[in-house]
């Protein structure tokens, strides 16, 4: 099992966000978490990848138990596990696109740079500054930052928000045809509803 969520509830300012979550997921097997703003989705995300720690319940990452670990060991867990796509994309503007993934990726393997930049539809890109990039070609670099390490775990939040229907598809194929590649598991948050097809285990969420 990769991921074992039990009696999971988070507050924040005395309100409560999630309350008596339980599921599980398997090592290989991607979930959606489907839900309007507000509706506690991204707080599920940060909770599972330990960037949030949960009021009450457990998370089980494989063997770990977040609660029994330190803030070290959990940092180590995600920097060795765990590829991040953010709503708020963190990219630095004045570098270029491909030395924006440059800097995440641990190993020096620029084929796979490539090969992601390329599938994103980005070549033309590749040496332009993110400052200067529409808001959908930016969220197709942080997708790729996101993927340069072929992490286990792909936490991505709202992906495909401000991308139309054909850039759409072809980043939900490139990010599935990653997850097939490394045998990794895609969690995703985000209110668009033309990405369920996608998936076979969804969780909705409401207010």
């Amino acid at each position: 099992m990769l991921f074992k969520i039990k009696n999971l509830e988070y507050k924040k300012s005395n309100k409560t966000i999630l309350n008596n979550l339980n599921f599980n997921i398997e090592e290989g097997k991607h979930l959606l978490v489907l839900g309007s703003s507000g509706s506690g989705k991204t707080s599920l995300l940060n909770l599972m990848s330990g960037l949030l720690k949960p009021t009450n319940g457990e998370i089980f990452f494989k063997d770990h138990e977040y609660s029994s670990l330190l803030e070290e060991e959990i940092d180590r867990i995600r920097a060795a596990n765990f590829g991040f796509i953010f709503q708020k994309l963190h990219l630095i503007g004045h570098l270029n696109v491909k030395q924006n993934i440059d800097l995440i990726k641990n190993k020096n393997d620029s084929k796979k740079v490539e090969n992601l930049i390329h599938g994103l539809g980005l070549t033309q890109k590749s040496e332009q500054m993110v400052s200067e990039l529409s808001v959908g070609e930016a969220q197709r670099v942080a997708i790729a930052r996101g993927l340069a390490n072929s992490p286990c775990v792909i936490f991505a939040d709202e992906p495909t928000s401000s991308l139309d229907d054909y850039n759409t598809q072809k980043v939900m194929e490139l990010i599935l045809e990653q997850t097939k590649q490394t045998k990794s598991t895609l969690i995703v948050s985000t209110h668009d509803k033309r990405i369920k097809k996608y998936f076979s285990k969804i969780t909705e969420m409401s207010l």
